[in-house]
């Protein structure tokens, strides 16, 4: 007999809309601790910026990062009083790496809150507005969008980011290298490409100010030998060990999200199941384009937690 494996994956985005959280935070006293650790270790309520807006404040990158981060791990609680299962590996996709780290026990809470709140400020203030986009290529493997980048870069910055599916790459740069991309992505054959409404173009190069400073910022974090293994987003590698775990977030300011590899990974060390853990469901649906045959469910409201919680017993 086969023992069936699960994964928790951690988003990094999706679903940043007022309100999130608020449910669980209501239903479990786990999930609303997890808000009142995250409104101390922050000395600010972002549990309010969660709950009740307002929308514009809770889009600034550097309130997105710790409110997707606070919620994930609120839901992670809220899983855990419901269902006991234990994940055999966990991932995150981009900044839903510091939520897997903290949900092996590798990072505490609040150094991952405050950690991810400079990250958002370092990047942000990276890259002048205006000068740095994002756009996602639908239709073309990772492959052909890499080299397509390397084509209309003409001195600028613009790399793939994040290879999200087989067929969905997502680009970032300049924004007038990304908008030369664009036309030789849809010249190229590409289905679509969608200019993203970001706030700054994330995991390229133009993010080494941000990378240098959260370097220092990592390395003064007191961390531990994760339990489960953390996929990495820069390696698609299983990793237990301290200094492996944050050599990756220190990389991955600048480097792509290789989230397919990283699946295909867990798959290859046997998972069968993946639960999304977090606002939203964009994981779960990239999940589906690149392994058939896995189980996958969400936790983005309590009814879908509740469902996977049947579904997981």
């Amino acid at each position: 007999m086969v023992r069936e494996l699960t994964a928790f994956v951690f988003p990094g985005q999706g679903s940043q809309a007022v309100g999130m959280g608020r449910a669980l935070a209501e239903a479990y006293p786990g999930a609303r601790a997890a808000f009142e650790e995250a409104d101390e270790a922050l000395g600010f309520r972002v549990s309010a910026l969660c709950f009740e807006g307002p929308d514009d404040a809770l889009k600034l990158t550097k309130n997105t990062q710790p409110a997707i981060l606070a919620t994930s791990i609120a839901t992670m609680r809220a899983l855990a009083a419901e269902c006991p299962v234990r994940p055999a590996y966990v991932a995150g996709h981009s900044l839903g790496e510091y939520s897997a780290l903290v949900s092996a026990g590798a990072l505490s809470f609040a150094d991952a809150l405050r950690a991810v709140r400079q990250r958002g400020e370092f990047m942000q203030e990276a890259v002048p507005a205006g000068r740095g986009a994002m756009a996602a290529i639908l239709g073309l493997s990772g492959e052909q969008v890499a080299a397509l980048c390397i084509e209309g870069a003409n001195g600028l910055v613009v790399e793939a980011a994040n290879f999200n599916a087989p067929d969905q790459t997502v680009i970032s740069g300049d924004a007038a290298a990304v908008e030369r991309v664009m036309g030789l992505a849809k010249a190229a054959g590409a289905k679509r490409a969608i200019a993203l409404p970001v706030s700054a173009p994330f995991h390229c190069a133009l993010m080494r100010p941000a990378q240098e400073k959260m370097t220092m910022v990592l390395a003064a974090l007191s961390m531990k030998k994760a339990s489960p293994a953390v996929v990495t987003n820069v390696g698609a590698d299983a990793v237990w060990e301290t200094e492996r775990l944050r050599e990756a977030l220190v990389a991955q300011v600048v480097a792509p999200v290789r989230w397919v590899d990283s699946m295909q990974k867990m798959v290859e060390l046997g998972v069968t199941t993946f639960v999304e853990v977090g606002p939203g469901n964009v994981l779960q649906g990239l999940a589906r384009r690149i392994a058939s045959g896995v189980r996958v469910f969400g936790t983005a409201d309590r009814d879908a937690l509740l469902k996977t919680a049947r579904e997981l017993v």
